[in-house]
């Protein structure tokens, strides 16, 4: 069985992140989502509300499951059986830094590869960052995330519930 992970803070989830899920689904046995937990990281939603929006997301693939996790990614893929990380690129830009990423992986733990998928080009501009900002700005992100995580968002920024 070949399995990969799928990891990132996904704070928020968005279009980007799922059509690489599923196309990652239809080339791999099993694909693990594996949310970061980092404390020194200030995120926008709780752990718990990026899981379970996360988990509502991928209900319907047999093959995927979502995880956190608050240690080193490799150890993740060690623990589970994956020997592959898979990562998504929007430009050289983003390629520069998994690669570096992907580097510190390959020190760790050498049996662990890092393959790279480039985002559908009309997910290429999807940052979470700028997400968040149009939402706070009141902009329309329906294009960019799905329903659950605009209505979320929307709760979140608009309604001056700040914290996670």
């Amino acid at each position: 069985m070949l399995k990969v992970i799928f990891p990132g803070s996904f704070d928020p989830p968005t279009n980007g992140h799922l059509n690489l899920i599923k196309r990652g689904a239809t080339i791999f046995d099993k694909l693990e989502v594996v949310i970061a937990v980092n404390p020194q990281k200030e995120y926008l939603f709780s752990a718990e509300e990026r899981f379970s929006m996360m988990t509502e997301l991928v209900k319907d693939y047999e093959n995927v499951d979502v995880h956190l996790w608050d240690k080193l990614i490799v150890e993740f893929a060690e623990k589970s059986g994956a020997r592959v990380i898979l990562r998504g690129v929007r430009a050289l830009v983003d390629f520069g830094h998994e690669f570096e990423l992907s580097m510190i992986n390959k020190g760790l733990n050498a049996r662990i590869e890092t393959l790279f998928m480039t985002t559908d080009p009309k997910y290429f501009v999807l940052r979470s960052s700028a997400i968040k900002e149009l939402v706070s700005l009141n902009g329309d992100v329906s294009a960019m995330v799905p329903p659950i995580v605009e209505k979320a968002l929307k709760s979140r920024l608009l309604s001056g519930n700040k914290s996670p």
